[in-house]
C-alpha cells in the first residue's frame, strides 16, 4: 500500500464491516462490537486501492453541474489550449486540418471528419495538459488513418509513446467530468 491509511473505527450492534469515506476525505469504519483489530486492519488494507483511488479522483468527484456562465468560460479556455495544441501537434506529425470546434459533449472527448474538421469536448479544459495533449494527438493522428487500425496506434505511439497513461486517466476519470454537465 502506497501511503499508510488513518481511519476511525466506530463499534455498533452491527453484524458487518464497512468502510465510509467521508466529505472532509477521512475514512470512517463501521463494524461489530466485538471485530478483532486486527480483522479491522486487515479488511481496510484489501481495500486499501479503492480508497487510494477514491481519494485520488476526489477533487473531480464533486457532481456540481457546471452553470452555462462556467461553461461558456470553460469553452474559451478550452479553445485556446486546443488551438495552441493541434497547431504544434500538426507541424509535429505534419498533418494538415480544417476547423477547431469546442463543443459539450456527453460522450465524446474529440472526433475528427474527413474533411478535416476537428471537434473537442470543452472538458478537456478540466484536464491535466497531458491528458488534452493525448486527445488532440489522437484526433490529428486520425487525418493519417480513419480508423483505430494498428496504423493508427504506431502514429499515435511515434508522437506520444506514453500515450496509454494519458487514455487511462481519461478512462478512470472521465465520468467524473462528464456528469458536471
Amino acid at each position: 500500500m502506497g501511503m499508510t491509511l488513518s481511519y476511525q473505527i466506530i463499534r455498533s450492534d452491527r453484524k458487518t464491516i464497512g468502510i465510509q469515506i467521508m466529505p472532509d476525505g477521512s475514512v470512517t469504519v463501521r463494524c461489530p462490537k466485538r471485530m478483532r483489530r486486527d480483522d479491522i486492519k486487515r479488511f481496510v488494507e484489501s481495500k486499501s486501492n479503492w480508497i487510494e483511488k477514491y481519494l485520488a479522483g476526489r477533487d473531480l468527484a464533486a457532481p456540481e453541474k457546471l452553470t452555462e456562465q462556467e461553461v461558456k468560460i470553460l469553452r474559451e479556455k478550452t479553445r485556446k489550449l486546443v488551438t495552441e495544441r493541434v497547431k504544434h501537434y500538426a507541424a509535429i506529425i505534419g498533418v494538415q486540418y480544417n476547423q477547431i470546434a469546442i463543443r459539450t459533449q456527453h460522450t465524446r472527448w474529440g472526433s475528427c471528419s474527413s474533411k478535416g474538421n476537428l471537434n473537442f469536448n470543452c472538458l478537456l479544459g478540466l484536464t491535466p495538459p497531458e491528458v488534452l495533449d493525448y486527445v488532440v494527438v489522437h484526433e490529428l493522428c486520425h487525418l493519417i488513418e480513419m480508423n483505430h487500425s494498428m496504423q493508427f496506434w504506431d502514429a499515435l505511439e511515434r508522437t506520444m509513446p506514453d500515450y496509454k497513461v494519458h487514455r487511462k486517466w481519461l478512462k478512470d476519470n472521465g465520468n467524473r467530468l462528464i456528469a458536471k454537465i
